[in-house]
C-alpha cells in the first residue's frame, strides 16, 4: 500500500531531514510551508530533484485554515513538526504559546477529517524536563514540565501546553486515529545552508567567539539525523498509539561542547572558542542588559539527564556521539559561510 505523509514546516531543521529520510524509504511526501514561492527553491537545493509526484508543496500556516485540507488530502500519516521558535524571548509569551497550541489542534482536526491513520507530533524535551528546582536529575517519557514553576519561560510553556492540548483533543475527538509524540532535546547536526535553525546557535556562538567564556549552562544533545530517524520509526512501527518517546543523548555543558570543537576541528578554526567557564556572577550582570540571558539565567548549574531506554528498547533507536553531531554542525556552518574562521 502506498505511504503518503504530510510533514508540516518542510523548510525547518528537523522536517527537512525527515523528508529526506522518508524519500529514501519510498514514501510520498506532502509538506506545508508559509511561502511556496520562496520555499520551493530552498527545498530543491536541500532535496535534489525527487520528482513532482514524490514531494508536493502546499502553503499553510499555523493560525489559518487555508491550505490545510489540500495539503493533507490523500495522506495516510502526518508528522506535525512545525512550531514557533525564536532566537530571543518574545515580549508576550502568547506570541509563542497560542500558535503552538492552535496550530497543533488545527493539524489534528484536518488530519482526522482526511482519514489520516497516524499523527506524530514533534513535541520537545521542554514539555518533559522543566519546572523543577533540583539542580541535577533524570527524566523519562512519563515526566511532564510544571508550567507554574517561576523558572519556566515562554518556549517551554508553548511546547508543554501544545502537547497536553493534543493529547486531550485525541482523548475527546481522535476516534480511530493513532497519536505518538517525539520529544527532542537540543537538536544539533549539519545544516544545509545559511538559513539555519536557532537550535544550533550554541555551536555558532562558541565557534564565532561571541561568548568569551562558557556559561555554566548545558543541554542534552541529539543529532538532527537521529531525531528524524526516530520520527520515521514512529510513523512506520505498528501498535504505538498513545506512545511518547524522548529523542535525546547525553547532557553536556557549554564548556564540554567547546572542548569537542577544539578536539574535532583544525586549530585555525577554533581560535575564538572559549576555554574557561564564565563565573555565575558575570552571567547575572550580563542579564541586566540582555533579555535572552535574563530568561535563562535560572538554568545556571542545572543538569537535566534523559533516560531514553524506552525508545531504544521499543523501537531499536540508536544515537551517534554528541561530538560527531557538534563537529559536523561546525563544519557545515563554516562551509556555508555562517561562521568566518
Amino acid at each position: 500500500m502506498a505511504k503518503t505523509a504530510l510533514v508540516t514546516g518542510g523548510t525547518g531543521y528537523i522536517a527537512g531531514e525527515l523528508i529526506r529520510q522518508l524519500l529514501v524509504k519510498d514514501w510520498t511526501v506532502h509538506t506545508t510551508v508559509r511561502n511556496r514561492a520562496k520555499s520551493e527553491e530552498l527545498l530543491r537545493r536541500r532535496l535534489g530533484n525527487p520528482g513532482k509526484d514524490k514531494v508536493k508543496v502546499f502553503e499553510a500556516e499555523l493560525m489559518s485554515d487555508d491550505g490545510w485540507a489540500q495539503a493533507v488530502a490523500g495522506c495516510t500519516h502526518m508528522a506535525h513538526v512545525a512550531s514557533p521558535i525564536a532566537a530571543s524571548t518574545p515580549k508576550d509569551e502568547n506570541d509563542m504559546i497560542v500558535p503552538a497550541r492552535e496550530g497543533t489542534l488545527r493539524a489534528l482536526r484536518f488530519a482526522k477529517e482526511a482519514g489520516v491513520k497516524r499523527f506524530v507530533q514533534t513535541s520537545s524535551m521542554a514539555a518533559v524536563a522543566y519546572g523543577r528546582s533540583e539542580k541535577d536529575y533524570t527524566v523519562t517519557e512519563a515526566d511532564w514540565t510544571d508550567i507554574t514553576h517561576p523558572d519556566v519561560y515562554p518556549y517551554v510553556k508553548s511546547k508543554t501546553i501544545a502537547e497536553r492540548a493534543a493529547r486531550d483533543w485525541m482523548k475527546a475527538e481522535g476516534g480511530d486515529m493513532e497519536f505518538v509524540s517525539v520529544n527532542p532535546s537540543m537538536v544539533i547536526g549539519p545544516v544545509d545552508d545559511p538559513d539555519f535553525s536557532p537550535s544550533v546557535e550554541a555551536v555558532r556562538q562558541l565557534l564565532a567567539g561571541e561568548v568569551p567564556m562558557a556559561p555554566d549552562l548545558g543541554f542534552a544533545i541529539v543529532d538532527t539525523r537521529d531525531t528524524a530517524a526516530l520520527h520515521v520509526k514512529c510513523l512506520e512501527e505498528p501498535d504505538l498509539d498513545g506512545e511518547r518517546f524522548l529523542a535525546a543523548g547525553k547532557f553536556y555543558k557549554f564548556i564540554d561542547v567547546a572542548e569537542m570543537l577544539k578536539d574535532g576541528l583544525p586549530a585555525e578554526h577554533t581560535k575564538k572558542v572559549p576555554t574557561r567557564v564564565m563565573p555565575n556572577f558575570l552571567v547575572h550582570i550580563l542579564s541586566l542588559f540582555n533579555a535572552g540571558i535574563r530568561s535563562i539565567k535560572s538554568e545556571l548549574g542545572k543538569s537535566r539527564h534523559c533516560n531514553v531506554d524506552h525508545a531504544k528498547e521499543r523501537l531499536g533507536w540508536e544515537t551517534r556521539s554528541a561530538k560527531e553531531s557538534v563537529v559536523d554542525c561546525a563544519k557545515s556552518l563554516i562551509e556555508h559561510g555562517v561562521v568566518k574562521v
